[in-house]
């Protein structure tokens, strides 16, 4: 299974992560469908080059001609300049493999849980993280996100 590889792949490289987007809010219960996976991390350089390097393993490549170096080094500018919050992989043999790493939102130290699913550890955001982050995007999607999370936390 896809969501396991990724996980598998950023726990050996310690990335702190967690999954937000549909697949989060599956595991939180609610009934979501999508197909790429979103990933948030502890956002400094060395947590962006060693998921790149997981991201990789996999068999994942970037969409864009850039790399974790580029994404650090330029974050600000990408969001601001090129409305750039997600960096997307793919895997160019199956392409149902997608993740979007968020570079727009930093993981704090206590804003994730861990499922384990089949003996590999999958770090979901905190339902009331994910109902801000949510909230905070706005997009009609993530509206009807929050609203669902909200009747789970209820």
């Amino acid at each position: 299974m896809f969501l396991l590889r990724v996980c598998q792949a950023l726990n050996e490289h310690k990335v702190p992560c967690a999954i937000v987007g549909g697949h989060a809010v599956a595991l939180h219960g609610a009934v979501r469908g999508t197909i790429d996976i979103d990933f948030v991390i502890q956002w400094n350089k060395t947590n962006l080059l060693n998921a790149e390097q997981a991201i990789n393993d996999i068999g994942l490549v970037s969409r864009l001609p850039i790399t974790a170096s580029d994404v650090f080094e330029n974050r600000d500018q990408y969001i601001k300049e090129r409305n750039l919050i997600a960096w997307n992989f793919y895997n160019p043999e199956r392409q149902d493999e997608q993740l979007d790493l968020i570079i727009s939102y930093d993981l704090g130290p206590n804003q994730s849980k861990t499922l384990s699913v089949e003996s590999t550890h999958v770090p979901i955001l905190d339902i009331n993280s994910l109902i801000d982050m949510k909230t905070e995007s706005g997009r009609p999607q993530d509206l009807a996100d929050v609203e669902a999370l909200k009747e789970l936390s209820s």
